[in-house]
C-alpha cells in the first residue's frame, strides 16, 4: 500500500517510523510519504491560508496550493516505476529519492526500504517496492483514494478501517485553521473517491494527529503487519462475532497478583467455555460503557445465552415490542 500524506507539519509523522507501522514499512509492506504543502506555495511567506468569505474567526487553507500539490503527488504515483520517475517532475518538488537516513529534527530515520527516503520537512519520494501496484502495468494509471480528516466527516471505525485496507493507494491531506477550502473536496471529489472522516466528537488543532489514528487503524490490518493473524478477528468492533461489541478483559501471568485473581475459566484449558466467558464479558462491558453499540446488535447474531445474559443486565438489544 501506497500512503501520501500531506501536512505543513511533517515532523509530526515520525511515529510512523516505529512498532508495527515502522516494521511494515522496513519490509515494504507500506510505502509512506510525507510531503510539505508549504513546498507548493510561490510566495516569499509560503502561505497556505486566507481570511474566510463571509467573515467570522480563524483562517481557511487555500485550494490553489491544496491543487497543486494533489495533482502532483498524483503525477508522481501514475508516473512511479517508470524510467523516468526518478527524475524531476516539472514543476513539482517531487525529486528523486533524498538520502536514507537523513535526520528529522535531529534524529536518524531508517524510513522505508520501498522508497529509502526518511520523513523530512520536504515531499518523501522515490520509487515503491517493486511488487508494487504502482510498478507499471494498468494500476499505474490509477488516483488515490482521498482522506481528509475533519470533525464535520463521517465516524472513522474499524468497518472502515478494513476497507481502506484493502486500496492499493490512499492520500491523506491534513488540514489546519477553520479547515481546507471546501472546493478542493468538491473538485477531486467529482473524479475520485473522497471521504471526509472523524475520529470523535471534538475539535483537534490539525488533522495529523487524527492521519495518525488512522494509519495505525489501517496499517495493522495489511497481511503481515501483525504477529498473530487472529488478531484482528477479536479487536473491539470487528466486524463478525465482535460488531459493535468492546472486547472484555485481558490477563497474563502470574495467575494471582496483590490479591487479585485470574478468573478460574481462563486457567482451566477448555476452550469452549474460555470463549463463552469472553463473549459473555464482551456483552457485559458493552452494556456498561458503549449502551449505544449494545443496543445496535443484530438481534439475529444472539444466541439462547446472549440473550439470557442480557436480561440479567435488563438491557434489550432492537427495537421495543410495541404490542407488548
Amino acid at each position: 500500500m501506497r500512503l501520501d500524506i500531506v501536512s505543513i507539519f511533517p515532523e509530526y509523522f515520525s511515529p510512523l517510523d516505529v512498532s508495527l507501522i515502522g516494521k511494515a514499512r522496513e519490509r515494504g509492506t507500506l510505502d509512506v510519504r510525507v510531503h510539505q504543502l508549504r513546498d507548493w506555495t510561490h510566495d516569499v511567506h509560503k502561505t497556505v491560508d486566507d481570511t474566510p468569505y463571509g467573515g467570522g474567526p480563524g483562517m481557511v487553507m487555500k485550494p490553489e496550493v491544496w491543487g497543486e500539490a494533489i495533482d502532483a503527488i498524483i503525477a508522481d504515483g501514475r508516473a512511479a516505476g517508470s524510467p523516468a520517475a526518478d527524475s524531476p517532475i516539472t514543476g513539482s518538488p517531487i525529486t528523486g529519492s533524498p538520502a536514507t537516513g537523513s535526520p528529522i529534527t535531529g534524529s536518524p530515520i531508517t524510513g522505508s526500504p520501498a522508497t529509502g527516503s526518511p520523513i523530512t520537512g520536504s515531499p518523501i519520494t522515490g520509487s515503491p517496492a517493486t511488487g508494487s501496484p504502482f510498478a507499471g502495468g494498468p494500476e499505474a494509471s490509477a488516483t488515490p483514494r482521498i482522506i481528509v480528516p475533519t470533525p464535520s466527516g463521517r465516524p472513522f471505525t474499524q468497518e472502515i478501517a478494513q476497507e481502506l485496507a484493502a486500496e492499493p493507494w490512499l492520500l491523506f491531506a491534513c488540514g489546519r485553521y477553520e479547515g481546507i477550502d471546501s472546493r478542493v473536496m468538491r473538485e477531486y471529489g467529482a473524479r475520485m473517491r473522497v471521504d471526509e472522516l472523524s475520529i470523535g466528537d471534538y475539535v483537534l488543532a490539525g488533522g495529523e494527529v487524527a492521519v495518525l489514528v488512522m494509519v495505525e487503524a489501517i496499517g495493522r490490518l495489511l497481511p503481515g503487519v501483525l504477529g498473530n493473524v487472529h488478531s484482528a478477528v477479536d479487536d473491539s468492533f470487528a466486524p463478525g462475532a465482535m460488531r459493535n461489541l468492546l472486547e472484555g478483559p485481558v490477563y497474563t501471568k502470574p495467575p494471582v497478583w496483590r490479591g487479585h485473581e485470574v478468573p478460574e475459566v481462563l486457567l482451566s484449558g477448555h476452550h469452549g467455555k474460555i470463549a463463552r466467558w469472553r463473549r459473555d464479558e464482551a456483552l457485559r462491558r458493552t452494556v456498561a460503557n458503549r449502551p449505544e453499540l449494545a443496543a445496535a446488535i443484530d438481534p439475529e447474531t444472539l444466541d439462547k445465552h446472549d440473550r439470557k445474559l442480557l436480561d440479567e443486565l435488563a438491557f434489550r438489544v432492537g427495537p421495543e415490542d410495541m404490542a407488548n
